[in-house]
């Protein structure tokens, strides 16, 4: 398998469960914690499954401690007599390469263990590794055990030691990285992020958010004079082909009269009472005559009258 995990959050019980193997010793659950019993001597538990390769990890939390030899255990045997051990004593973490039962010291971390102490113990190729609290403080290079996929715990048996929430899984080289090709400074989360700008292809001047922006005008193809938007407008007009004499509205208009074909002599109107009597001729003058005076009876035609 690739993983396995047990927070031992059950009823108390002196069964594990079938995801371990009591290599030796009498291992219980108690108060939802691994306990280890409290016969003395050394006892080893390790989980049922192996690993799916030899490069893998172990991790435990150190729920309650005491000065005695416990640790984690990883890339071991059956039997966990072969394999990488990190154990704290009370009074450092050590990493040992085990060979059929032979303990070798390859590092040490000074520090005395102390309840909720994450502990991790890892194997990948020959570097070896031991992390407390995810802080790595032991690395290494080991060829001592090559193979191996069981991973467990290793301890004194003690009341006064309890384990919490195992983990262990395979793991699996990463590729290498390669340096980036740009940087950024840190920016907080708050606040304005900067950056720095390249130079601008071109400039202009500030202009005020009111009033009016400038800007360079090209010259006009033609030109008119301003015209003011009360009064007049003046527009210049071509010249007339005729022209008339002003006229007013008001009044009398005169025009040229022609020649009249006939004209005639205006008269005055006779005396009241009076009558007047025009020649049968038209265009023969007659003599005008005076009221009260004989007139002759008869007359001929073109005869003049008195």
């Amino acid at each position: 398998m690739t993983a396995f995990t047990d927070d031992f959050n059950r009823p108390d019980s002196t069964d594990l469960g079938a995801g371990w193997v009591e290599v030796s010793g009498d291992w219980s659950i108690v108060s939802g914690q691994l306990s280890p019993g409290s016969d003395g001597g050394t006892i080893i538990l390790r989980a049922a499954g192996p690993m799916d390769s030899g490069d893998n990890y172990a991790q435990a939390t150190i729920a309650a401690t005491t000065a005695a030899s416990h640790g984690v255990w990883c890339r071991g045997t059956a039997t966990l007599s072969s394999g990488y051990l990190w154990r704290n004593d009370g009074s450092e973490w050590t990493l040992f390469s085990v060979v059929a039962s032979t303990f070798t010291s390859i590092g040490s971390y000074a520090a005395a263990a102390a309840p909720g102490d994450i502990a991790k113990v890892q194997a990948v190729g020959s570097t070896i590794k031991g992390y407390v609290n995810g802080v790595e403080r032991v690395s290494v290079t080991n060829t001592a055990v090559t193979t191996g996929t069981s991973v467990g715990i290793r301890t004194i048996s003690s009341g006064s030691i309890r384990f919490d929430d195992f983990a262990a899984g395979d793991v699996v080289a990463g590729s290498a990285l390669t340096a980036a090709a740009e940087t950024d400074s840190v920016q907080g989360l708050l606040g304005a992020k900067t950056f720095t700008v390249g130079l601008a292809a071109a400039t202009e001047a500030a202009q005020p958010a009111g009033g009016s922006k400038t800007a360079a005008v090209a010259a006009a193809d033609e030109t008119a004079a301003a015209q003011a938007l009360a009064g007049e407008k003046v527009l210049a007009f071509p010249v007339a082909g005729e022209s008339d004499t002003a006229r007013p509205l008001a009044g009398a208009k005169s025009a040229v009269l022609g020649t009249a074909i006939e004209t005639g002599t205006a008269r005055t109107l006779a005396a009241a009472g009076t009558t007047d009597a025009l020649s049968a001729t038209v265009g023969t003058p007659r003599s005008l005559w005076t009221a009260g005076q004989a007139q002759p009876s008869t007359w001929s035609a073109g005869t003049p009258r008195t």
